[in-house]
């Protein structure tokens, strides 16, 4: 029965996103309401946006590519530290993000995001922080160990985030895979002396974008 519902718990939060994305995509109302906002979180007291912006998508590609790469996923980290501590990573990455994307913004009352990527991030690189050597296929062609994907993603959301590259929120991004990163090691110690040269290269991005975020006035 707990091997039915570790399986069935991830199928049921990509379904709801899913739902409540399609939903979103047409009604601008609910669409408003439920998304990460500025104004709205430090104005309005609306806190309950941190986690409800992660369960609304840009697009149907926007929605396939983070729920395809949560589901491919979400089997290593629950099989490895457990339905409850996946849960946890994956609600407190999108908190996380969320936190930092409003400290970030903090001054800009209209800025606006949506999206599940800190968590699904989170996720992803809690599982390159217990398996680095793991080889993952950038874009689906591109293949690589999850150490290397890591320290450059971090390192192009760093500098995406600070030369604000494209319309997507890599401040939440970055978050989310520090969250993931951090939960992975204090939910398995021993990760930390096992993988502690790849952990700590991945980590160097993160120190340069706590420098950038302190900085930051």
């Amino acid at each position: 029965m707990a091997f039915e519902i570790k399986e069935i718990v991830p199928i049921l939060i990509i379904t709801l996103t899913a739902i409540t994305s399609i939903k979103g995509f047409s009604d601008t109302t609910f669409f408003d309401r439920y998304k990460f906002n500025v104004g709205a979180i430090l104005g309005n007291k609306q806190w309950d946006r941190l986690i409800t912006s992660a369960t609304l998508h840009g697009d149907y590609m926007h929605l396939i590519f983070n729920m395809l790469t949560l589901y491919f996923f979400s089997d290593v980290i629950i099989l490895v530290l457990g339905l409850w501590q996946y849960l946890l990573i994956y609600f407190l990455a999108i908190i996380g993000g969320g936190l930092l994307s409003l400290w970030v913004h903090r001054k800009e009352y209209y800025y606006s995001a949506i999206g599940a990527s800190g968590g699904v991030v989170g996720i992803l690189f809690a599982a390159i922080a217990i398996f680095p050597d793991m080889q993952l296929g950038v874009m689906f062609i591109l293949p690589m160990k999850g150490w290397i994907f890591g320290i450059l993603y971090l390192a192009y959301s760093v500098y995406a985030m600070q030369t604000r590259q494209g319309n997507i929120g890599h401040d939440a991004h970055l978050g989310g895979a520090a969250i993931g990163l951090i939960m992975a090691i204090v939910l398995k110690p021993e990760i930390l002396q096992i993988n502690m040269l790849y952990i700590g290269l991945m980590i160097i991005p993160l120190i340069i974008l706590t420098y950038f975020v302190l900085k930051k006035k």
